[in-house]
């Protein structure tokens, strides 16, 4: 049976990934919505000219855009992945995260809300709205500390982190309120195909290449939890299939 998939912020890094690992699958048609900002991958996908795919190059916040595309292309998921996505960026310009990671994704839920009420009861039932979020929103630990786990307290500590909490808070707010399918999913750092090269694994490489000085984040004392972001996107097509409506999902490789 075919499924259509919107995905928001799909040429980005986590979302151009998805969006192959989607059409791989003859099955799915994919939507893709994306401002195509410095960070986007746009011009590295393969599957322009498949006629499965989609583009659409609109902001989030053009909701009459928005609204245009959900009705006519009816998706039966909605995958939200468009997001400022940058620590450093947030500490430098905080406006445009809040802008795009708040505002844009109340507008997006609003809008998807509306399709939602429109749907015949079976298409409502199996309907799935997924925040794809970060594990920043937790905060940070130390060695003596457990594990963050789905019932940590949120303790953002960058724009970043605040915008991206306050958008999860939205969404979990639409299922409580108004009864909508979400599922969150709160993932730490990704790594792998087209990242962008101001991130860390990519920058790193890119210095080593050329016999450059490898930048260090304060003492050199953080550590950090990786996940491949083929893994991610499995988890991500799993949750969808067998997540519970209104629950939240780590994804980690608890390094």
């Amino acid at each position: 049976m075919t499924k259509t998939y919107l995905i928001s912020g799909g040429s980005g890094f986590i979302g151009s990934n998805l969006i192959n690992t989607l059409l791989q699958n003859k099955n799915n048609t994919v939507i893709n919505i994306d401002k195509l900002t410095y960070a986007s991958n746009e011009k590295f996908t393969s599957h322009k000219k498949n006629s499965s795919y989609k583009f659409f190059k609109n902001d989030i916040n053009d909701k009459i855009a928005i609204k245009k595309i959900i009705s006519q292309l009816k998706p039966d998921y909605i995958l939200h992945l468009a997001a400022e996505s940058h620590v450093d960026r947030s500490i430098d310009n905080p406006e445009s995260f809040i802008y795009t990671n708040i505002l844009g994704t109340y507008n997006l839920i609003t809008t998807a809300y509306d399709y939602w009420l429109s749907l015949t009861p079976k298409k409502k039932k199996s309907f799935r709205f997924i925040m794809v979020s970060t594990d920043e929103v937790y905060g940070s630990l130390n060695n003596k500390k457990k594990k963050f786990s789905e019932e940590s307290h949120y303790r953002p500590n960058s724009p970043y982190a605040a915008s991206k909490a306050s958008a999860d808070l939205i969404t979990r707010s639409w299922f409580k309120t108004y009864g909508f399918p979400i599922i969150t999913t709160n993932t730490s750092n990704n790594y792998g195909p087209w990242q962008f090269p101001e991130k860390l694994i990519p920058l790193t490489i890119n210095k080593c290449t050329r016999n450059e000085k490898i930048p260090v984040y304060g003492a050199g004392n953080q550590i950090r939890d990786w996940i491949h972001v083929d893994d991610n996107v499995s988890a991500l097509l799993f949750i969808i299939k067998n997540g519970k409506i209104g629950e939240k999902y780590n994804i980690c490789s608890c390094n």
